[in-house]
């Protein structure tokens, strides 16, 4: 790209957009002025881009349909082997589309963005390859990860494989339901409101969104940079303590990585939680749609986390129900200046993909194609920022501590919070016609108990504890103290090795 000199009707046009009378006198003035800065950015343009590497070779990909698609859960099948032997080797592993995996396209689940190919690896997806995992593909998700349901990706809705016709949880749909299918062994999830515990919960998986920084981020599509977060959904709690193993640590692009404290996950394998204590959040049941079968099964799974010898005790954590407010000033204006206003999240350091950013700066030419969920968040993104200048968003940031300070005084009396990961079990996806209000109200009803842990960045971990009604998978969501996976490891292991989960619950097999 090159750099030109701009014209007097550009900065007069560029003044007027900042409030400022430029005359076609000042405006030669500053042109004449910054002339020699159009060498430096010549010569910017000019020098080699600075991206991860990408080390293993990939053959063709493909979209697969028919029986190869039935759920609708794959968005692009590859082969790409990663090293011969490794703590990963013979894992078969997909990859949400909001990774950039160069040589196939990444759409964030987004018609706007057909056609778009990343010119790099995701350094977490190299980690995988090294470690021994094949990549085969990459995993439907939510039109720009910006749903809890199943019913806006360009692609299509993803249908939960244990109740057709139902949502497997978002945004990173695909990756709950090709792991539910036992088609992966591991399938990799964003998650900015629950959108990796979600997907567990429904489909019936286990899936751990980490402390904030812990997996670096560099190379994925987010929403604002301070609630984005990348981890596993696997089938047991061992495979994904070992996946994470292998994902977390600094990779030496993503500034948000500070001070990380790691762990061995898999040593938490195997513990059990006697003497543990756990405290169940009051606030997590009884919601005005929670249902009857989640609250009892999560109930049920507490007692037995009791009977392996943990104490659990109910506590209350008033707090817990101004998570969604702050999270939703947050993340809707966030989303609407790093998507909208600047076409990437700027003021961090780390990888910005150049290409992705122009495509991104022609968005509001299609603006029409995006669904409810995107155009509903935007708007209103974009009213608070424009008739309350920030006021909304910069309250939350400054809130964030105080509901992160709630938490961490009950995780300094217990080792866990426990609470059910939904209120509800997965909801029926809409028509492609549903009115607005039918379409935010699947999309946007799972997240109450999700999104405060991303504001707070906790670790926080789904696992299957029951079926209720239609035989439809219920979530335990365990979260614990920041850097303590193992510990949310060690009592989610013990459930899951306690007893099959599908014989649990109200509609459990007898």
């Amino acid at each position: 790209m090159s750099f030109k000199i701009p014209s007097i009707e550009q900065i007069r046009k560029l003044g007027d957009g900042m409030g400022m009378d430029i005359t076609n006198s000042y405006a030669e003035a500053f042109i004449n002025y910054i002339a020699p800065f159009a060498d430096g950015y010549r010569q910017i343009a000019a020098l080699p881009d600075d991206v991860p590497p990408i080390k293993y070779p990939r053959g063709h990909y493909y979209r697969p349909e028919g029986d190869e698609n039935k759920h609708g859960a794959w968005i692009a099948k590859v082969n790409i082997k990663g090293a011969t032997s490794g703590p990963l080797a013979g894992k078969k592993v997909a990859i949400k589309d909001t990774y950039s995996l160069a040589g196939v396209p990444l759409t964030n689940g987004a018609s706007v963005l057909e056609g778009y190919v990343p010119e790099f690896d995701a350094p977490v997806i190299t980690r995988l390859l090294d470690a021994g995992a094949e990549v085969i593909g990459k995993s439907t998700c939510e039109y720009f990860s910006f749903s809890g349901g199943a019913a806006t990706s360009t692609s299509g809705p993803v249908h939960n494989p244990r109740a057709w016709g139902h949502t497997a949880g978002g945004s990173s749909t695909g990756s709950g339901a090709l792991v539910a299918l036992g088609e992966v062994d591991m399938a990799m999830g964003g998650d900015q409101a629950g959108s990796i515990r979600i997907p567990a919960s429904l489909s019936g998986v286990v899936g751990i969104k980490p402390t904030w920084g812990l997996v670096p981020y560099t190379g994925i599509m987010g929403m604002d940079p301070t609630i984005d977060h990348a981890g596993p959904l696997t089938a047991t709690v061992a495979e994904n303590a070992l996946f994470l193993e292998v994902l977390a640590g600094k990779d030496g692009y993503d500034s948000r990585q500070s001070d990380l404290e790691m762990e061995s996950y898999t040593k938490a394998i195997g513990q059990g939680i006697a003497g543990m204590k756990i405290g169940v959040v009051k606030e997590g049941f009884g919601q005005y749609d929670s249902h009857p079968d989640v609250d009892a099964g999560v109930q049920a799974a507490a007692k037995k986390l009791e009977s392996l010898g943990a104490r659990v005790d109910e506590i209350s954590i008033p707090w817990h129900l101004t998570g969604v407010p702050i999270w939703a000033a947050i993340a809707l204006e966030g989303t609407y200046h790093g998507m909208i206003t600047s076409p990437l999240p700027r003021h961090t350091e780390g990888v910005y993909p150049i290409s992705l950013a122009g495509r991104l700066g022609s968005l509001r030419d299609r603006a029409n194609e995006l669904p409810d969920t995107v155009k509903v968040g935007m708007l209103l993104g974009a009213y608070t920022d424009k008739y309350y200048q920030g006021y909304f968003y910069y309250k939350a940031q400054n809130l964030r501590r105080r509901l992160r300070a709630a938490y961490d005084k009950a995780l300094g009396s217990y080792d866990l919070l426990l609470m059910p990961t939904t209120r509800m079990m997965a909801s029926k996806i809409p028509p492609p016609d549903a009115p607005l209000e039918q379409m935010m109200q699947h999309c946007w009803e799972q997240i109450t108990n999700t999104s405060p842990f991303n504001v707070t960045h906790h670790p926080a971990i789904s696992i299957p504890c029951g079926l209720g009604e239609g035989n439809r998978p219920i979530g335990l969501m365990l979260v614990g103290k920041h850097w303590r996976e193992s510990t949310v490891y060690r009592a989610a292991d013990a459930f899951e090795r306690a007893g099959n989960w599908q014989s649990m619950g109200p509609s459990g097999k007898r």
